[in-house]
């Protein structure tokens, strides 16, 4: 295992970002289907410990888009760990539904809501490894899922079937199922969105909501399927940015408060494993904050890992900042260390070698386990369309 104190302070700080990257140009082409400039120079000049893949890193534009060439999309990868001083965590969103940033010929898992109708652990289970290895034969190894929120409202913009439902009881069964799956799958997954997103009204990307419950409302729904997973040993949290005035009153979301953080999450919670945010370029805290401010504060508050998924200018600005915070005194290079300690010792337990063979990928035994999800549930199984492998024929 690299120790922290072998590194740079421009390397740690790198250490402690995830980014993501856009097309070269304007024109829609996809470009970004490879390492591109910005790819690059996230890796080489940020030190990025880690890498995260949207569709549009992964699937060229089409309606509907074609199929992800898997060879392409694993070379990639592989190109990028090889820019890399450190090995990448490289990171997506594949929860199931209609958050996946992989498409066909990824076995197309339902919706988590499907799930919770289907109120079966062990399918839970299975889906989720069979997830992981498809994601690990790609060379993915870290799954932003599965989603803890519990959907209580209704009018929420941005949960709805993403969660596993409203029930308590049912959300928490069905998170700390699939927690096992995608470690045996290999790769680390991360509940999400600490202390909870499912009673809001508002979209954080689009804007700040805030939930007025009161702590002993949270400690019997929001916070319970967290606290399940932390008694797991899940690997990492990914925050909320979203305004819980029973937990701190200052006016800052959950991802820039030390309260929410360190004092509850890391102090009477008990978790030990990555803190990640959610994407800081979203409007929720970028509007107000700005992208690099909130970056800073996020650190201070507890963060591990800080999301800038888009533009190089946020990314390039967010590196500055952290990096004149510590040299100033602003933020700790103890804590820094805290944070590249638990990055390290994440990526060391990662599997090694080769993942499994690109042929898991849509394989029969998983789309099996994608069909008796939808029947345990009672809702209607899409058949998967066979396209050819693209790419695959050319080896």
């Amino acid at each position: 295992m690299i120790s922290v104190d072998t590194l740079a302070l421009e390397e740690k700080i790198g250490q402690m970002l995830c980014l993501g990257w856009q097309s070269d140009d304007s024109s829609g082409n996809d470009a970004f289907l490879n390492v591109n400039e910005q790819a690059r120079r996230c890796v080489e000049e940020l030190h990025a410990g880690g890498m995260i893949l949207f569709a549009r890193n992964v699937q060229a534009p089409g309606n509907p888009r074609p199929p992800v060439d898997t060879v392409q999309v694993r070379d990639m990868i592989a190109e990028l760990q090889n820019l890399a001083k450190i090995p990448l965590f490289v990171a997506v969103d594949q929860e199931g539904g209609r958050v996946a940033r992989f498409g066909a010929p990824f076995t197309a898992f339902p919706s988590a809501k499907v799930f919770g109708e289907a109120n079966q652990w062990e399918l839970a289970q299975k889906a989720a490894k069979c997830t992981a290895k498809e994601l690990r034969a790609v060379g993915v190894n870290f799954n932003f899922a599965p989603v803890a929120d519990i959907n209580s409202n209704p009018a929420n913009p941005v949960i709805g079937d993403r969660a596993f439902g409203d029930n308590v009881r049912v959300v928490t069964t069905m998170v700390i199922s699939q927690l096992p799956g995608f470690y045996t799958g290999g790769v680390l997954s991360c509940v999400k969105h600490f202390p909870g997103h499912g009673d809001t009204d508002l979209d954080s990307h689009l804007a700040l909501p805030m939930l007025t419950h009161s702590r002993k409302k949270m400690d019997k729904r929001e916070l319970q399927p967290f606290k399940s997973a932390i008694e797991l040993r899940v690997p990492a949290i990914m925050t909320a940015h979203i305004l819980f005035p029973a937990l701190d009153d200052t006016g800052v979301p959950a991802t820039l408060s030390k309260p929410i953080l360190t004092d509850l999450l890391r102090g009477e919670l008990g978790f030990r494993g990555l803190i990640v945010t959610d994407c800081l370029q979203m409007k929720a805290v970028a509007d107000t904050w700005g992208t690099a401010r909130a970056a800073v504060m996020a650190a201070k508050a507890g963060a591990d890992i800080l999301l800038v998924c888009h533009t190089w200018e946020r990314q390039k600005e967010t590196f500055d900042a952290l990096l004149a915070a510590v040299r100033s005194g602003e933020l700790s290079e103890a804590q820094v260390n805290d944070s590249v300690r638990r990055i390290l010792r994440a990526k060391a337990n990662l599997p090694t070698g080769d993942g499994p063979p690109l042929s898991v990928i849509g394989s029969p035994a998983h789309v099996s386990v994608a069909r008796q999800v939808c029947e345990a549930a009672g809702v209607p199984f899409l058949e998967p369309v066979v396209a050819p492998t693209l790419g695959e024929s050319a080896l």
